[in-house]
């Protein structure tokens, strides 16, 4: 039984989006939800009463299930969510150094083929998707 296609069906059908799954090898399940006018906690108790009582159904095992918003860093997963905070401050790991760097900060810009566009103290660096290892958005006060 795949687990995550399992949470993400759940999560999107109670109309919420998916942001990330982490399954630890402690029985730590993790789940970001998101929506347009954002989470609450009434949000994260609803998913969480849902998803308890379709793991025990399912005979899911787990030790601990956290739901929660994916907060002001939101990680940043899919091509749809580049697309969706482009002009936003990111930073970015990489998996593979690009001139001689693996960690760029700087705001996100278009994405085409697979390829990011960003803009590192206003130069553009080209990044491929397949290289990235982590992107979460930097918060600005």
């Amino acid at each position: 039984m795949d687990v995550a296609k399992l949470v993400e069906t759940t999560v999107t059908g109670l109309g919420y989006e998916l942001v990330d799954f982490e399954l630890s090898g402690r029985g730590l399940m993790r789940v970001l939800l998101d929506q347009a006018t954002g989470i609450t906690v009434n949000d994260c108790e609803l998913v969480s009463h849902q998803l308890t009582r379709l793991f025990a159904v399912e005979g899911v095992n787990y030790g601990r299930l956290e739901v929660s918003s994916p907060g002001l860093d939101r990680p940043i997963k899919k091509e749809a969510d580049f697309i969706r905070f482009c002009g936003q401050k990111v930073q970015l790991k990489l998996r593979i150094p690009l001139a001689g760097r693996k960690n760029f900060i700087g705001v996100l810009g278009s994405l085409e083929n697979g390829v990011l566009q960003l803009d590192v103290d206003d130069k553009q660096v080209l990044i491929e998707l397949s290289n990235l290892d982590k992107a979460h958005l930097v918060p600005t006060f």
